[in-house]
């Protein structure tokens, strides 16, 4: 018994089955917009970035601390930490001051108005991820997290 040929569909060139949809660092950027735009509406009143909330929630966790480790708490580089403390400091959030013992460290802490803005800003601060992960249940949302910090 003879079976009829079946017609093979042609063999894409890489440049032709690459789908920009598809691709993780857009999916990533699509989700990070859809965060950012989540956390500009509830985080409005304080008129604060995500680096800079950052900033303080870790301030507000560990007490005092030099910047440099700060960077390296809230994954900023130097420049950009740097710029943040500053912005902070301005507001009157952070006040920044030498190492007694190395003059070559910036040593902050939050003022007494950083300590209470944070606490306010930390009260709403987790409805930035209920919305943000909302489409998911919680099942999904914790497989979510678990595989991106895979990816860290």
């Amino acid at each position: 018994m003879n079976r009829p040929a079946q017609a093979r569909k042609p063999e894409l060139s890489p440049a032709d089955a690459y789908r920009l949809e598809d691709q993780v660092g857009f999916v990533i950027r699509r989700v990070h917009q859809r965060a950012t735009g989540i956390f500009n509406e509830v985080m409005a009143e304080f008129g604060v970035t995500p680096t800079q909330l950052a900033a303080l929630a870790k301030l507000h966790d560990v007490g005092s601390v030099s910047q440099n480790e700060l960077g390296r708490l809230t994954a900023m580089d130097p420049a950009t930490i740097a710029g943040v403390v500053s912005r902070l400091v301005k507001r009157g959030f952070v006040v920044a001051s030498a190492d007694a013992s190395d003059g070559r460290l910036l040593i902050l802490e939050l003022t007494p108005e950083g300590h209470q803005a944070i606490l306010a800003m930390k009260a709403v601060g987790a409805d930035v991820s209920l919305r943000t992960l909302e489409p998911l249940t919680a099942t999904e949302s914790q497989m979510l997290l678990t595989l991106l910090r895979k990816l860290e």
